[in-house]
């Protein structure tokens, strides 16, 4: 009988052997999945966007982008559980800035791609 490793069908054992020896490690494909959930959000990515220009407390990213305070709390609570964003206290505000800039550049290499793909619709 058939298993998941030797299945009844014809494949090429060469092709399949490099490629399951270049595949992505387990625990990499979950902090990857982890990581395009936690940006997969139009509200955070609009944050993200708006951390790089500049460091902002909840107010000041209300007003950027037209919206609650409690609910750009909510996304900045889940950006700074996955690492995204930190924060720092200065007396009774507290700030967000990106924890690094490497968010930007994956947001922007997937801009270009969205921005291609746009452009051969047409």
């Amino acid at each position: 009988m058939p298993t998941k490793t030797e299945p009844s069908i014809s494949y090429n054992r060469e092709v399949v052997a490099s490629v399951r020896e270049k595949l992505i490690a387990s625990p990499y494909i979950l902090e990857l999945s982890a990581f395009f959930k936690v940006i997969g959000d139009e509200t955070r990515v609009k944050i993200i966007y708006a951390l790089a220009e500049q460091e902002m407390c909840v107010n000041d990213l209300a007003m950027v982008l037209g919206m609650s305070q409690s609910a750009i709390s909510h996304q900045l609570k889940l950006l700074k559980m996955e690492n995204q964003v930190k924060s720092r206290r200065d007396g009774k505000n507290i700030y967000y800035s990106l924890d690094d800039h490497h968010v930007v550049e994956i947001l922007e290499a997937a801009l270009t791609h969205v921005k291609h793909k746009r452009k051969s619709k047409r």
